[in-house]
């Protein structure tokens, strides 16, 4: 019986996505609760037992990376390989033999026969996993250069744990619906790779690779990969400004030690605009999944109610810290909370 990598995924999800669902229920849980999202700013001193440093956030970038050019390597090697393009639509094949050399152990896959919606839902986990390596990387880059962290800053244990779970566990969900089958061929083209040498494995010279053969297949997709994309992009580009914003600000509190108001951007409409930005970066990934896989819905909840409790607790920051803070700011959705 094979390994049903959505149906843990979407239990791991329910059973993050609990715990903030109960903490906005008014309760003798809640402070312990919201306790585990407050970070830097809106984490009391009186309240940093069992934190860690805030520029552990570095942890879950590191992680995201590796992890998902790991991920997309291998699926888009997989597609390539088992999942070819032809004719200007994608049709499917198998080089079980050419991989082997005739070899019997990967020979479940000469009988096997694979539908053309199953292709795309393959070369879609490809395009998931760009867009996703796409953000990380950029994430990483900006917690390096842009977000100075203050040595002082800290964060909740729990919430630390909660960053690596996301940042191991969405990119997996982007590709849960062909990661068996992935993580097999792999395993194979390792075994293979071991036992005959890379002499015997017949990898073409990278000047011999047909580069076209692989991103031709994505240019294949339906519209809602790439309208879904534009919502990513849209939210991506955002994101990045308000980090700016926010990490022009850290420049300037190192130099007067205050805190000031930001201004600019999305900051216009809300108090955490890149939280907004987030959100609307993971609906762009929703709308190019198709919609059709709960597990990424149930990332895009854990995003949505992850960010809006943060969020909430932001907005009740600056409100306190600053008496002339923007009535018209809401937390997190303009116009709306």
């Amino acid at each position: 019986m094979g390994i049903k990598v959505d149906e843990l995924l979407r239990a791991a999800w329910l059973a993050a996505i609990l715990p903030m669902l109960v903490a906005l229920i008014p309760s003798f849980l809640q402070g312990t609760l919201l306790g585990f999202s407050k970070r830097g700013k809106t984490l009391k001193f009186s309240s940093q037992k069992f934190t860690v440093p805030q520029r552990f956030f570095l942890h879950f970038y590191v992680v995201a990376v590796v992890w998902t050019t790991l991920l997309l390597v291998m699926t888009w090697f997989y597609a390539y390989k088992m999942v070819p393009f032809g004719s200007g639509s994608l049709h499917f094949s198998t080089v079980a033999s050419h991989l082997t050399g005739g070899s019997h152990i990967f020979s479940m896959h000469k009988s096997h026969v694979t539908s053309v919606e199953h292709g795309y839902r393959v070369w879609r986990s490809v395009f998931l996993l760009i867009l996703m390596e796409i953000q990380v990387l950029r994430r990483l880059y900006e917690t390096i250069y842009v977000l100075d962290y203050s040595p002082s800053a800290r964060m909740h244990v729990m919430g630390y744990f909660a960053g690596l779970f996301f940042y191991t566990a969405a990119p997996l969900s982007l590709c849960s619906i062909c990661a068996p089958e992935v993580f097999k061929f792999a395993a194979h083209q390792v075994a293979e790779f071991i036992v005959k040498g890379r002499d015997k494995m017949l990898i073409s010279p990278i000047s011999e690779i047909d580069w076209l053969a692989y991103v031709q297949p994505l240019t294949a997709l339906e519209w809602s990969q790439w309208i879904g994309a534009a919502i990513f992009i849209w939210g991506w580009i955002h994101q990045r400004r308000c980090h700016a914003i926010l990490g022009s600000l850290r420049e300037q509190k190192e130099e007067s030690d205050k805190y000031v108001t930001p201004y600019g951007d999305w900051f216009r409409f809300v108090s955490s605009p890149h939280y907004l930005a987030e959100i609307v970066i993971y609906g762009g990934l929703l709308f190019a999944s198709g919609g059709s896989d709960l597990t990424i819905w149930l990332v895009f909840a854990f995003v949505v109610a992850n960010l809006t409790i943060g969020a909430a607790e932001t907005h009740k920051w600056y409100i306190e810290k600053f008496a002339k803070y923007p009535n018209e700011r809401r937390a997190i959705l303009p116009f709306i909370y």
